[in-house]
């Protein structure tokens, strides 16, 4: 079981500035994007975001959270050192828990990731998400194909 807390200004810094992933998934380094890096480490931008951590007390993720009325929408992150090693389920399935926690009138979890990142989509399809559409953002200096994915919580 996993412990969640308020995003700490400390722990921010060290998301932001120390966590760096191999290519292609440096693509989510929140210094690969100055509008988000510059959101997250500033309390007065950095919104509903916790920390994620393990019963050791080692801080091994993130989750924002933004309130979209009839749903839930997360954005998450694992600690580079920790993806790719099959712990992504037990985090995802511990995050929808906290989140159930956190929101219990919201009957949709949704999420947007990047469609490149097959290894990320197989583990939310595991977990229960859908996908349910194709989006374009511009992100990182470009413009990148998203895959916007759902949770039904009822279902």
């Amino acid at each position: 079981m996993y412990s969640f807390n308020e995003t700490t200004q400390e722990e921010a810094l060290i998301i932001a500035n120390e966590w760096h992933y191999e290519e292609p998934y440096n693509f989510y380094d929140l210094q690969a994007d100055i509008e988000d890096y510059e959101e997250f480490i500033h309390p007065e931008t950095r919104k509903n975001t916790y920390s994620v951590f393990r019963d050791d007390n080692e801080l091994i993720g993130y989750i924002t959270f933004n309130n979209n009325c009839d749903s839930i929408e997360i954005g998450l992150g694992m600690k580079p050192n920790l993806t790719g090693k099959g712990l992504g389920e037990c985090f995802l399935n511990n995050s929808i828990m906290f989140t159930q926690t956190l929101f219990p009138s919201m009957n949709r979890i949704t999420l947007r990731v990047a469609s490149f990142n097959k290894r990320a989509i197989k583990v939310y399809k595991r977990c229960g998400f859908k996908e349910v559409d194709k989006i374009t953002m511009d992100t990182n200096g470009s413009t990148y194909e998203f895959t916007e994915m759902e949770y039904n919580i009822n279902n």
